[in-house]
């Protein structure tokens, strides 16, 4: 990360951005041409090399990309379905081989056969229909089931724009340190991965003396598997803008930038819609609600790059250089965007603040259990009888939701990868040891995560399975650091070579490996691969024991 590039890509702001640019020089091909890169790397004053390494760095940039009709979702989900190869064949009738793309992953998790066409995603049954969706282009919204079980924060029904915005009415005439302090007592916690608790971000952001804030929504919802972001960015986007104006009004900051990935476009135009309804009921821009206070959104399409996930990548990212993680000290609430000070949170974190802020954060510490507070979406896939989006309790048995909200398994199913590609691998004799809350999954040796829910079924092989996530990582690494970039790949090739090959694996050997990504690498990414492997080791030593030497 360079200080001095992101000195010069805020002045620009973030209404005209070199990664936008860079996304619509690539518009017709699927990759920029190198004259316009070169015109971009002038007009920002970046360097030409710069330039072309953010721009190749991405999937839906680079130029591999160039001449892609159709991607294929290459998830999680979608691999243990078995559902792609066919998928695959029916498109090969359609498109060329050289037509074909991949994305990961597009959200499609609770009915599989993913893939996405034209700028919408479709899966289940729509690729029997090809012939007209190829034509088609009008947004696909997508259905699947929603539910609570205990207290509905984040899937109520949304009572309209004039109800639910007296709750910014009633916080923009109450002190900012008031609704920090609300925030402090309920005790809610990043629900991205890392539970870190959102009050010490603001604090922290709120104590810089500097003119330029921003409020940075991280809806780069990347975790194969989860589409709980995607639920709120589509079906409850003004808990997710109205939990981030508050977090601006708290801290000082007059600008929120909303940054979706690209997998998910019908996320981005929705969320674009809604803040351009509140523009037209004067609920955003200079002096809302005759407060005083002052307010805008930026919504800003990813370009495919699970790394842009963590949060420092993405602040690169919107500055248009390539999306490597920051070393930390300073962290983000210092220097951030552009380097000024900016609190970066993930989506459902943000939606949870209007509900806080309204009820008050004992009445939200009082939700869950422990210092696992409040409620969090779960998102099952296509394994379960009744797959879809539920909001629990925390602390909520975990039995009762693969068993009564989900219906049971509709297959044999011998684990379950709960938290995304680095959460734990949990073996289905463990559910009923499991709670739904951050203490319970790490007491256990798992990590809850975004609690997306991955099955894997009695005939798909584990040691496939881990090669798979070896390779994901490898696919997605931003390459800053050695144990991150070479480890994936040595991981990878390992197992590949153990399946195919008369090859044995050296424990010490992999076990040296898997000890250096988590010790040695910059971020989550290298560092949290070894936990779904260290539990497949542990709990399926039987299935994988004939690939090691003995």
């Amino acid at each position: 990360m360079s200080k001095n590039l992101g000195e010069l890509a805020g002045k620009k702001g973030v209404n005209q951005t070199l990664f936008e640019e860079l996304g619509i020089a690539a518009r017709q091909t699927g990759t920029p041409m190198v004259e316009r890169m070169e015109e971009l790397a002038d007009n920002f004053i970046f360097g030409k090399a710069n330039v072309y390494g953010a721009a190749t760095f991405y999937d839906f940039l680079k130029p591999e990309n160039q001449g892609k009709k159709v991607y294929i979702c290459n998830g999680s989900a979608c691999i243990t379905a078995g559902t792609q190869a066919s998928l695959k064949e029916k498109l090969l009738k359609h498109y060329s081989e050289s037509e074909i793309g991949e994305m990961c992953c597009l959200g499609r998790c609770h009915e599989n056969s993913s893939f996405h066409i034209n700028g919408n995603n479709y899966s289940g049954s729509a690729i029997n229909s090809i012939v007209s969706l190829k034509k088609e282009t009008k947004t696909a919204f997508d259905k699947y089931h929603v539910a609570s079980y205990g207290t509905a924060v984040l899937t109520a029904p949304f009572p309209g724009i004039k109800s639910y915005y007296s709750i910014l009415e009633r916080a923009l005439n109450t002190p900012a340190d008031e609704l920090l302090n609300e925030l402090k007592v309920s005790g809610l916690r990043g629900r991205g991965g890392a539970g870190f608790p959102i009050a010490i971000k603001l604090e922290g952001c709120k104590k810089e003396a500097n003119k330029q804030k921003f409020i940075v929504c991280n809806a780069d919802e990347g975790d194969p598997g989860a589409y709980s972001d995607r639920y709120l960015l589509e079906q409850q986007p003004h808990s997710v803008l109205l939990g981030m104006m508050i977090a601006g009004y708290i801290t000082g900051a007059e600008t929120g930038v909303v940054y979706i990935r690209a997998e998910y476009p019908e996320a981005i135009s929705i969320t674009q819609e809604t803040i351009n309804e509140l523009h037209k009921q004067t609920l955003l821009g200079k002096n809302i609600l005759n407060s005083g206070f002052n307010f805008n959104f930026k919504v800003i399409g990813a370009q495919g790059a699970y790394i842009c996930g963590e949060e420092t990548a993405l602040l690169s990212s919107i500055e248009g250089q390539r999306p490597e993680v920051r070393v930390r000290p300073p962290y983000p609430v210092q220097q951030g965007l552009f380097n000024k000070p900016t609190v970066v949170n993930n989506v459902e974190t943000l939606a949870c603040i209007p509900w806080v802020i309204k009820n008050g954060g004992q009445k939200f510490s009082s939700i869950g259990i422990g210092k696992s507070t409040g409620t969090k979406l779960i998102s099952l896939d296509g394994y379960f009888k009744k797959p879809g989006i539920y909001e629990v309790d925390m602390g909520t048995p975990l039995p009762v939701v693969v068993n009564d909200l989900g219906g049971g398994f509709r297959a044999k199913v011998k684990a379950m990868h709960i938290g995304g590609p680095l959460g734990g691998l949990v073996p289905v004799e463990k559910i009923n040891d499991l709670t739904v809350d951050f203490e319970s999954f790490n007491k256990n040796g798992f990590l809850l995560g975004h609690a997306s829910v991955v099955c894997i079924p009695e005939n798909f092989p584990i040691i496939k399975y881990l090669e798979h996530l070896f390779a994901f990582t490898a696919h997605e690494s931003c390459g800053k650091c050695f144990p991150c970039r070479l480890g994936s790949t040595r991981g990878a090739e390992m197992l590949r070579k153990a399946q195919n090959d008369n090859y044995k694996i050296d424990r010490t050997l992999f076990n040296d490996l898997i000890e250096t990504l988590e010790i040695g690498s910059l971020c989550a990414l290298g560092g949290g691969l070894p936990l779904p492997v260290k539990n497949a080791l542990q709990y399926f030593d039987n299935e994988l024991s004939d690939y090691f030497k003995t």
